[in-house]
């Protein structure tokens, strides 16, 4: 069986202009059998009225008036209405007495003769209508004659055959036709450059085609695993994927409105809004680290608006915070190797020398340090993994040489809510606090005091670090990401705070720093056991964000 052929596709442009001039052709065939049943109705009416003028006229005729009531000859009526039947262009001019007997006629022969139709003429009223008489089909229109003391002595029909109407009609058709060609090639000609026009918006792609590129497009873009948010120049989002709806939290109703309403605060939305351009930037949006990239879209040689591209880097930020403080570990833990390794060459030495009351009290000493910061965390700090934390903290203080003190009034225990964000909380407040008072010289005082107890239903963590402060020109920038006032030395930095600031935002609490003799960050978390309670205690015991100047 041989295999059958397919019609060839139409290309979209072929496609609508076919469309639009079967319309048009429609349209105009519709338009010029209206025209023309317009113009018919217009020809017959003006021929209507043509020939009744002419009736009133000769009905108006002194001749004919003395000739229908017996004053003058009837045979001078043929004449005269055949003169002006000539004069005219009528097809006929037939007078009638009030019996119906031919006065005139253009047939000769019918002179004389009875017609039994007067219309309404006979009644003193003028008619226009068709009629089928003795030439044919015609238009005609019919008028009385009145005699000297008002009545109707006679009756003037007047017509013009059909034949002649249509003659007129079509000589009509050429100027018609003109008028209704040139608006058919205007038509075509403007549908051509409609089809052209739409071509060059669309590519040269075909229907078909666009649908499959339409297709692919969100698959593409739902099945990456990086977040993709595009705004245009007003600022309103064009486009999310699914991944960007998960890092950002956002609804399926956010396409199509302004970027500052539909996203928080933060780097993202500036660099959408504002369309400025960053490469690799870490951003922090809640408890999430992102990596975003901005670039703008150009289409047509021109900007039409921007796109950020977002990576999760929450757990590799996680991985390297926690490779930093098992290698920070990793050296506390050689550091006190080394030291006790002194220790012990220091005890063996005593022994060798038979000094053995002098290396008891040294290894009593050793053994009561140690076990006074463990009885100091574990007696104020009732919490296993703030303890832990804490005491690997002491480690890492001990090792850089910082003065890392529990203040005098630290006293929490029992649940203190979600044990993640306390240590995101602390453990960067009392890291930041480190690198603070590492930068001081070597015959600076380097001291951090924590301070975590109970106030109200409130949890209270205090971190007081003698460095030099925060810049007060920073302000409440310095818990945003990106900001920092310490040295990148080749890695990101400002995201510990802006962590801690997320974290205590998730919590309902608050967070401030001040100047007081170095940098004092405050925080204030309701505890999960009263939660209305602690609300009001947070609104009561609002911090100021401000930072002040070193006192």
């Amino acid at each position: 069986m041989g295999r059958r052929l397919r019609r060839p596709r139409l290309t979209l442009a072929s496609e609508i202009l076919s469309l639009q001039l079967v319309i048009i052709l429609g349209a105009l065939v519709v338009g010029v059998a209206a025209s023309l049943w317009v113009a018919a109705r217009h020809l017959d009416d003006e021929y209507g009225q043509r020939a009744l003028s002419i009736a009133k006229s000769v009905s108006a005729v002194p001749a004919v008036t003395s000739a229908l009531d017996g004053s003058g000859p009837k045979n001078a009526v043929q004449p005269l209405a055949e003169r002006v039947r000539t004069s005219s262009g009528a097809t006929f001019i037939v007078v009638m007495d009030a019996a119906g007997e031919r006065l005139s006629h253009p047939n000769p022969a019918l002179l004389g003769q009875r017609v039994d139709d007067f219309g309404a003429a006979m009644d003193g009223r003028a008619w226009i209508g068709h009629d089928n008489g003795s030439l044919g089909p015609s238009v005609r229109a019919k008028a009385p004659v009145f005699g000297g003391s008002g009545q109707v002595i006679g009756v003037v029909s007047v017509g013009f055959r059909e034949d002649l109407v249509q003659a007129a009609l079509t000589s009509e058709l050429p100027a018609v036709g003109i008028t209704l060609g040139s608006a058919l090639a205007l038509a075509a000609l403007g549908s051509f450059l409609l089809a052209r026009r739409l071509k060059r918006k669309t590519f040269g792609l075909e229907p078909d085609e666009i649908g499959r590129v339409l297709e692919q497009r969100e698959a593409i873009l739902h099945g990456i695993r990086e977040g993709t948010v595009a705004a245009d120049l007003r600022g309103r989002i064009t486009l999310v994927n699914d991944e960007a709806r998960d890092l950002l939290g956002l609804d399926a109703t956010c396409v199509g409105r302004p970027v500052d309403d539909a996203l928080p605060g933060g780097r993202i939305r500036d660099m959408l809004s504002e369309g400025s351009a960053g490469i690799d930037e870490i951003v922090v949006n809640g408890d999430r680290v992102l990596v975003a990239n901005c670039m703008p879209v150009a289409a047509r040689g021109g900007v039409i608006g921007y796109v950020v591209t977002l990576r999760d880097r929450t757990e590799i930020e996680g991985a390297l915070r926690e490779l930093d403080s098992v290698r920070g570990m990793s050296d506390a833990l050689r550091a006190q190797a080394h030291e006790f390794s002194n220790h012990l060459h220091t005890l063996a030495g005593l022994i060798e020398m038979g000094r053995t009351d002098e290396a008891l009290r040294l290894i009593d000493a050793e053994r009561t340090s140690q076990q006074e910061l463990a009885a100091g965390v574990a007696r104020q700090v009732n919490h296993p993994i703030l303890g832990a934390l804490l005491l690997s903290k002491s480690v890492v203080a001990a090792e850089r040489g910082i003065d890392f003190q529990l203040s005098a009034d630290t006293d929490v225990g029992g649940d203190l809510g979600d044990a993640r964000s306390l240590v995101t909380i602390a453990g960067n407040l009392v890291d930041n606090a480190f690198d603070a008072v590492a930068a001081l010289p070597h015959n600076a005082v380097r001291s951090v005091q924590l301070s975590m107890r109970i106030e109200a239903n409130l949890l209270a963590i205090d971190v007081r670090d003698s460095g030099a402060g925060i810049d007060p020109a920073l302000g409440a920038a310095i818990f945003d990401e990106g900001v920092t006032s310490k040295s990148a030395n080749g890695r990101q930095r400002g995201l510990g705070l802006s962590l801690v600031r997320h974290a205590v935002q998730r919590r309902g609490g608050v967070i401030d720093v001040v100047n007081d003799g170095g940098a004092l960050f405050r925080v204030r978390l309701p505890l999960p056991a009263a939660p209305a309670a602690a609300e009001a205690e947070v609104a009561a015991a609002e911090l100021s964000v401000p930072v002040h100047p070193s006192r």
